[in-house]
Order: structure tokens, then sequence, then C-alpha cells
């Protein structure tokens, strides 16, 4: 399978046979408008290529429209991402002699104003897979091609179209592993389509919002911890890509599952915002690892990881009530806690404060950084729905307005399996130990250290249960418990025997 993945580089201004068209190439005195929405990148770009391929001016428009995406708009993590990745982009526009356009309003409206400006004779964008999006899309090409203008999206940000595989019954997948053996086989070609080094304009100037006047960015001062951990935009997409197959690569495998190390792409929110494809990740991995047995084994554990991507995909296409509620039903009748007694609960474990180190460690990471490992995603969902018996709806909005990586694809995904509500799901009686998978994942502690300053002082074992250490090691490291650091808001034993005979109410159902 490997050695199969030959990558082709397609200089700009070459088709890719994604951009054909049914129709007649147009006239190159022509104007198309390229739509960007989540792919902010000039690389690998099929709805830009195919533009460039058939005409001569290029009108690149952002419409911030985030009424569409109902329930699901963009929350403050993913806000600040957004603007910053459209400076980049204006940047690169400019850079090329272009100047990428941003709008605010209802999509349609704004590109028939556009249309009207520039006299554009074609919209031509990527695709979004959120149901709301979905519709939204489908409204606005059936809109435009009854105009008259021509309206054409691109597979951007997938391997395959969520409807193309299907079992050998035609239903969709609900398990990961038959699922990634028929993506696998069905990889398309690497061809990868290079930035353009020129984009012609219009000659006139047409007007267009700043990023700030989309007002995207904070306005308290919590995200002080982003500008020291990321880099937005298409360029640091390829710098963290490069610094992963050098290094975080070569160690993959094992590395992926310790948080105090930085093994994992760092690609996340990258991805999610469309500043590099899958395609991309897959041809610098097999370019840096073909040949090499021990790098081949890592690299194939990294497309296997943006395979739960694709798969995460196929399944809110096709459940797509997911978000809202479990994929297996019968999880609808089950008994949480009533919402005024798990309120402080709640509070504390989106603080920090639950006394459980490694899952307040998580979720501080996730408050200065935006992005949390995700060993640790695991582990701090574990708690909320099965040791503190919360809904995991709560804790799936929590990650959506605190994630700069937020995806309701990826986000339903990790939130129903962990749960055990959802395709190809953790048992219900699997309930992480926050002590075991400390010790096993982050043994020195230093993944708590630190997040957890207060706790420095103590040794490991102490570190991951300081409610169980004796008294005189608390006291050397002058920790008060209950005042320098919580005690636990729930006992992992009684707590985990609660999970397990509320599950057992509706097992057989």
């Amino acid at each position: 399978m490997w050695k199969s993945w030959k990558t082709v580089i397609i200089r700009p201004y070459t088709a890719h046979p994604a951009t054909i068209l049914s129709k007649k190439p147009e006239s190159r005195t022509s104007t198309a408008i390229v739509w960007f929405r989540r792919d902010l990148r000039l690389t690998d770009n099929p709805a830009l290529q195919a533009a460039l391929a058939r005409h001569e001016r290029i009108v690149p428009v952002f419409v911030a429209d985030f009424a569409a995406e109902a329930s699901w708009a963009p929350g403050a993590a993913s806000r600040w991402w957004l603007h910053h990745s459209l400076v980049r982009l204006e940047n690169a526009f400019a850079g090329r002699g272009n100047a990428l356009l941003i709008r605010r309003g209802a999509s349609l409206a704004e590109l028939r104003r556009l249309i009207a400006e520039t006299g554009a004779e074609a919209v031509y964008w990527n695709r979004l897979y959120e149901p709301a999006l979905i519709e939204r899309d489908r409204v606005v090409k059936a809109a435009l091609r009854e105009d008259g203008i021509i309206a054409q999206s691109f597979r951007a940000a997938l391997w395959h179209e969520p409807w193309n595989l299907k079992t050998a019954a035609g239903e969709p997948y609900r398990v990961f592993t038959p699922f990634w053996r028929k993506l696998v086989g069905e990889l398309p070609p690497l061809q990868i389509h290079a930035a353009p080094a020129r984009i012609k304009g219009l000659s006139g100037k047409v007007a267009g919002l700043s990023p700030d006047a989309l007002e995207l960015l904070p306005k308290l001062d919590w995200d002080t911890g982003f500008y020291a951990r990321w880099r937005p935009g298409e360029d640091g997409a390829l710098h963290a890509l490069d610094n992963f197959v050098r290094g975080g690569l070569g160690h993959y495998t094992d590395g992926r599952n310790l948080p105090a190390r930085r093994d994992t792409t760092g690609l996340s929110p990258h991805l999610h915002f469309g500043e590099i494809s899958p395609q991309q990740i897959r041809a610098a991995i097999v370019r840096r690892a073909g040949g090499i047995a021990r790098l081949e084994a890592d690299g194939e554990q990294v497309l296997r990881e943006l395979g739960w991507r694709e798969f995460a995909h196929h399944l809110l296409f096709h459940f797509p009530q997911t978000p809202e509620h479990p994929l297996q039903t019968k999880f609808a009748d089950m008994p949480w806690r009533p919402a005024k007694s798990r309120a402080a609960d709640l509070a504390a474990w989106q603080r920090g404060r639950t006394g459980i180190p490694i899952v307040d460690a998580g979720m501080r990471e996730l408050w200065t950084t935006g992005w949390m490992h995700n060993r640790v995603r695991m582990i701090v969902a574990s708690f909320l729905t099965k040791n503190l018996l919360i809904p995991w709806q709560d804790g799936a909005r929590w990650f959506w307005d605190t994630l700069l990586d937020a995806d309701l694809a990826n986000n339903t995904l990790g939130w129903q399996w962990t749960a055990g509500c959802g395709a190809d799901a953790a048992p219900y009686f699997r309930i992480f130990n926050p002590l075991l998978q400390a010790e096993k994942f982050d043994a020195d502690g230093a993944y708590l250290r630190q997040w957890l300053p207060e706790l420095a002082t103590l040794p490991a074992d102490a570190l991951r249960a300081p409610w169980l250490a004796r008294p005189e090691v608390l006291n050397r490291g002058g920790i008060r418990l209950g005042t320098d650091y919580p005690a636990p808001i729930v006992d992992l034993a009684a707590s985990r025997k609660r999970a397990l005979a509320a599950y057992a109410t509706i097992k057989s159902a």
C-alpha cells in the first residue's frame, strides 16, 4: 500500500482533473469570483485553480455569514483563529497582485451584489459539510444558476465525499475499521497544485471590510496564551507540517499519547480552517518516510488519524442530528443528573478545579492555549460524562467555544465515542480511571507540573492524587488541600459505580 502513494506536484494554472467542468471554457477576458470559506489557502485549492484555468480575472471574497451556521456558529476561540487567518490570506493575495474582499451578511445576497459590481460570470467554491451549510450552499448554487451564473463547488477538505463510501449493503459505515479499509484502498491520486505566483484581479477597486471590522477578537484578554503557541495562516500550517515531519513523525505512534511531549502534528486548527489539505499532509509524509520502515509505520498511523477525521464527516453527513442527539437512540433516556444539581460541578470542570489533577491540567491547557492533547480530551470527557454524570452535550458545547480546532464533525464523534452513544463508540462500561491514565501517560508528572504549578513540588505519585498523599508529603510540599488546590469534587470509585448503574438502565433498550 505505502509504495503506491506517489506524489505529483502540478504547477500553477494547470487544471486538476477535479476542476475540469462540463461546459466549454470561458473567454480568457472573463471574471470569476472565488468564494473562500474554510479553505483559507492558495496551495492545493481546487476552486481557485478552476477559476485560474478558466478566467482571466479573479475576485476572491470571504463572506462572514455566521447566521447560516445556526446554533453552531464559530465559538470565541475559533473566531480568534479566523481573524488572524484572514489577515494572512489578505497578505498572500496582496503579494500576488490581488486583494481579498471581506463582506458581511447573507451569502447569496452578498454574492449577487458582488456579481453586479464586478460583472463576474462564475462563482467557484470548495464544499463544507455541516448540515446547515450543505443546505445553504444548495440554495446558493441553485439561485446563482437560475440567474445565469456558472456556480461550481469542489472537494478540497477531504479525501472522499462523505456520500461516496458505503458498505456492501449500500449503507453508511458505523464502524471505523471497515470504513478505513475502504478509504485507504481508494485514496485519490497525490496531485498537489502549487500556489500561483500571480493572480490577476480587477483594475478598479471594489469595496470590502477589514478583518478588524468583523470584530472576531475577544474583548477580554483571555487569548494571550494563543499567540505564544500558534501561528494561524497557510504559512503557519506549512511551518507546522515541516516541524512535524522532521521531528514528531519519527515517534508518533507512541509519542502521540504522551501529553507532555510535542509529538502530535499540531495541524488540527490548520486543517479545520483549510489552511492545509489532507493531501498536502499525506504528500509530506510520503516524501519524508518513503523507504524508511520506522517512519513508514508512524506515517501510516498519522494517515489513520486523518481517516478518523474522514469518518467523522461521513457520520455527520449521514446522521445530521448527532451534534445534538445520540446516534444510539436508547441513550436519549440516559438518567443524567438534574441540571440544578450538576451546575456547580460543570463549572468546576470548566475552570480546571475538580481536584483531579489530570482533568484539571487538561482543562487549564484548553483555556490557556485553545487546544488540548487528544489523550487528555478522552480523559476529561469520560470524567464529565461518567464520573460526574453530566450530559456529553454540555461538554461538547464548552469545547466548541474554547477549542481553536472546534470542528462539528470531530467534536461530535469524540464526545459521542467517549460517552458510549455514538458510532464505533467505547463501550458504556469503559470509564477512564484518571489516576491510571496519568500514571501511564504522564509517569514523571511533567504535564501535571506544567499546568498545575501549585502542585509542582509534590513527587509524581502524590501529584497524581494529592488527596491520597500522606500529610507529611503535602506539608513538605507546602500544599494545603482544599486551599491551595481543591479536594476532589467526586469520589472516583463511588461515581464509577453510579455511572454503571445509570448505564444499566438503558443497556437493554
